[in-house]
């Protein structure tokens, strides 16, 4: 090999270790967040109990594209509000609607209640419908946010909508900042899912 092929694979070789320097200064590092453990049963459908509530397919939670994502979003409603951004390093372990879901699956486990995935084709028992309207953090300043959850709820029997309702719940953030947020979907998320299994509870339909 003559010194004018070395030199070549020499400089390659060196370009080849700033690209990959390069590459590894942009892994970002996420800090993720979920909802954390289930609250205790004194919540407001702690004494519900399995009789109070029908038995529900849950179909999948439907999400706008902005929200079908691990990001956490936020609004400046005090700069513009029509904006929604994603905090750089923090993300959810998993999309809001999946969270949600996994949190409703369990809520209703937690007051003994019945809850199949419409995925295995359950023969009469009602589908519950969740799209997911929103969930963002909104800064009114820079140092106030509050945690906004939206849903629409519907409940089918086959093609025949029984019973349609929207919840939504917004509680103000410890700190202004993503793991204040954290903490603030989460305890909306409960405060909304009681609401909502209250709601199923009051339907006149076939309970467990």
């Amino acid at each position: 090999m003559n010194k004018r092929s070395k030199r070549r694979i020499s400089a390659c070789a060196a370009i080849v270790a700033v690209l990959l320097g390069g590459c590894a200064t942009k892994v970002a590092s996420y800090t993720q967040y979920d909802f954390g453990p289930l609250p205790g049963t004194a919540s407001a459908t702690g004494n519900m109990g399995a009789a109070a509530l029908p038995a529900v397919s849950l179909a999948e939670v439907s999400s706008p594209a902005w929200l079908d994502n691990t990001m956490m979003m936020f609004r400046l409603a005090y700069a513009n509000d029509l904006q929604p951004r994603p905090y750089a390093t923090t993300r959810w372990t998993m999309p809001p609607g999946q969270l949600f879901s996994q949190r409703l699956k369990a809520r209703i486990g937690q007051v003994g209640g019945t809850v199949v995935s419409a995925s295995d084709g359950a023969v009469n028992i009602p589908v519950l419908r969740i799209d997911m309207e929103d969930f963002s953090q909104t800064f009114d300043s820079a140092s106030h946010s509050v945690a906004q959850v939206a849903i629409r709820a519907s409940l089918f029997n086959g093609r025949i909508l029984l019973a349609q309702k929207t919840f939504r719940r917004q509680v103000a953030t410890p700190t202004p900042d993503a793991a204040g947020g954290a903490r603030a979907f989460s305890n909306a998320n409960d405060a909304l899912i009681d609401d909502l299994l209250a709601w199923l509870a009051s339907l006149p339909v076939k309970k467990s």
